[in-house]
């Protein structure tokens, strides 16, 4: 859709709550399992499994976005990306999105707008048939969105985080540490004292341009985790908070221990480790069964002192922590 010059840009403080939601809607698709869609009190989806898997996650302006940095479009296809790959990583394949937005009431109309484009988009590119099938607008002084995604096991049981077993491979679909790279980048290169400042493509060097899009609008292998499941995958979990800090998630629910393999890490295993946002998907499989997509970066063996390994040797778990000031996540 065109987008709107700045004299036919409202402020959200100066328009309806009605206003506001006819623009999200006219950017919204009906759900392949869509019964009822936007415009009740309620959406209605067919459950073909007869099981819904459900998540839900938050990001807030300051901890987890800095608008400087992130457009609307960014932000709808992060908050689609992110809730897709924790149904993705149940093995599921993902049905509906339910949004709620707390919006300053000076944000410009134009801005929900990208952010709604950003939603369409993510799930058209990552989770065709899926799609925003309602939630909530409200007022707020800092901007807040809330995602509720819905996903169909198709007649599976849900791969959890607690099957792994001693003897498995380790394997893992999707990137490590890039996402950490692109915020070191931002932290590094665009800010003026402790303030954010808009992202200067022409300041990029090789491979950041990609380590940036990695942060602000990570592309995980949604369509893989029902591949997994289908092929048997014991255990899985999307690595959001760093390698080392989920794989540790993971070892503690299945009480074994995940020996992973420096040299599967890529060119920089620290930062595979430690970094997070990436949402790649962590899986273990019985030997001799590894789907296209995964590949092996460690083994499972008997639990030890320790939940991780790598190389034998234990690892910090290190990580995202949300609680922590940026700086320090990004260091």
């Amino acid at each position: 859709m065109p987008s709107r010059s700045v004299d036919d840009d409202p402020r959200l403080g100066d328009v309806s709550e009605g206003t506001v939601l006819r623009a999200i809607l006219a950017r919204t698709i009906p759900a392949a399992h869509t019964i009822l869609g936007p415009g009740d009190d309620a959406a209605v989806l067919a459950t073909p499994s007869g099981s819904v898997v459900a998540t839900t996650d938050t990001l807030v302006h300051g901890p987890d976005f800095r608008l400087a940095w992130s457009s609307g479009y960014d932000l709808g296809w992060k908050s689609a990306a992110v809730n897709l790959a924790d149904i993705a990583a149940m093995g599921a394949r993902p049905t509906g999105l339910l949004v709620a937005l707390a919006v300053p009431r000076d944000l410009r109309l134009s801005f929900v707008e990208q952010l709604a484009d950003g939603f369409r988009a993510a799930c058209e590119a990552l989770a065709p048939g899926c799609s925003v099938i309602g939630g909530d607008l409200t007022v707020s002084a800092v901007l807040t969105i809330a995602v509720t995604a819905l996903g169909d096991l198709e007649g599976r049981a849900a791969v959890t985080r607690s099957g792994a077993l001693p003897g498995d491979v380790v394997a893992i679909a999707g990137e490590l540490g890039l996402a950490a790279h692109g915020l070191a980048v931002l932290f590094g290169r665009f800010r003026d004292g402790d303030a954010p400042v808009p992202v200067d493509a022409a300041q990029l060097a090789s491979g950041e341009p990609a380590a940036v899009a990695a942060q602000l609008r990570p592309a995980p292998p949604i369509g893989l985790g029902p591949v997994a499941a289908v092929a048997g995958a014991t255990a899985m979990m999307d690595v959001s908070d760093g390698l080392a800090l989920d794989a540790g998630r993971m070892a503690t629910a299945s009480d074994v221990t995940l020996d992973l393999s420096r040299a599967a890490l890529g060119d920089d295993p620290d930062r595979a480790l430690a970094g997070g946002e990436d949402h790649a998907l962590l899986a273990t499989f019985p030997q001799g069964v590894l789907p296209p997509g995964f590949r092996i970066i460690g083994t499972v063996v008997e639990r030890g002192t320790d939940g991780v390994l790598c190389d034998g040797q234990p690892v910090d778990a290190g990580g995202w922590d949300p609680y922590r000031d940026w700086d320090a996540a990004a260091g």
